[in-house]
């Protein structure tokens, strides 16, 4: 087997419009993923962050720590002040055994403001980008010296959301830097994630499978609704139940050796999270059979 199937607790309770899941236990999320076939979950608002309380609670329902996101602010400090900041999420992918930390620059992001229009997301200047880019590279290398790959999570509402603006991120920064492509995101901004996994083959360590609902897609956009109420409204769903095509940005990673995360937040009172798990785990395990990846 050359990849892995993992999942992501979003589907059970959201980190970011967190009255969705509120009531659902980390105890059922964590065996709800197991049995629907996965081996591996991220890290969600509801888990410990004490390596020693997580670990077996991850052994106990078989399932492997596969990495965390963790919000930058690299606009607003410099390197080393990040650098101290993000070590204690550091030491605790380090411990259970992950390779790869999710990075993404929210210090003036809008994803978690349920009151804002995606059209109100920010944009930096030339000369912001430049100063982020370097800053991060940076941190990126500082964090590859010490046995993890940080992977930078495009995402709606924040300055890495288009198509263009991850080929910038890519071209400028340095090799250390690497990227999560996520098919979900990329379709939401108008990206093609297929191009997008044929351009960047190189630098992706980390790849999150999302489908989208193309008619609420469509009145997203139309509303310039915010992004959760995009989310509660059901733009995304998991692989194979929407308009991505799961098969050809497979096929362009021919050679990846990672996770494949199933990440698709929904409402899980729409949305039911064992049901939904299962069928994410099926077709993406189907997927990943028909482009040569298990």
């Amino acid at each position: 087997m050359t990849v892995r199937l993992g999942t992501n607790p979003i589907g059970w309770s959201n980190d970011d419009l967190r009255e969705l899941g509120a009531a659902t236990s980390l105890e059922t999320c964590l065996a709800e993923a197991c049995l629907a076939g996965f081996t591996g979950i991220e890290l969600g608002h509801k888990f410990p962050r004490d390596a020693a309380v997580l670990g077996p609670v991850l052994q106990r329902h078989g399932l492997a720590l596969v990495s965390g996101w963790y919000s930058a602010n690299l606009l607003q400090r410099d390197t080393a002040t990040e650098l101290t900041a993000m070590r204690p999420h550091m030491a605790l992918l380090r411990t259970l055994g992950c390779t790869v930390l999710i990075l993404a620059e929210t210090s003036n992001a809008i994803h978690g403001d349920r009151l804002a229009p995606l059209s109100d997301r920010p944009i930096l200047t030339d000369a912001a980008w430049t100063l982020f880019a370097g800053r991060l590279t940076a941190l990126a290398s500082a964090a590859a010296d010490e046995g993890l790959s940080v992977a930078y999570h495009h995402h709606m509402g924040t300055i890495v959301q288009t198509e263009a603006e991850i080929d910038r991120l890519m071209e400028t920064s340095g090799p250390a830097l690497r990227l999560l492509l996520d098919t979900g995101h990329a379709v939401f901004a108008g990206a093609d994630p297929v191009a997008l996994a044929r351009r960047h083959r190189g630098r992706i360590a980390h790849v999150h499978c999302k489908d989208v609902r193309e008619p609420v897609l469509d009145a997203a956009r139309r509303a310039d609704m915010s992004f959760l109420d995009a989310v509660v409204a059901g733009v995304f769903t998991v692989p194979g139940d929407g308009m991505v095509d799961f098969t050809a940005v497979l096929r362009e990673l021919a050679g990846y050796s990672g996770w494949l995360v199933v990440e698709a937040e929904q409402d899980p009172a729409k949305a039911h999270p064992l049901t939904y798990a299962s069928l994410g785990f099926n077709n993406l395990m189907r997927l990943a059979q028909q482009a040569g990846l298990l």
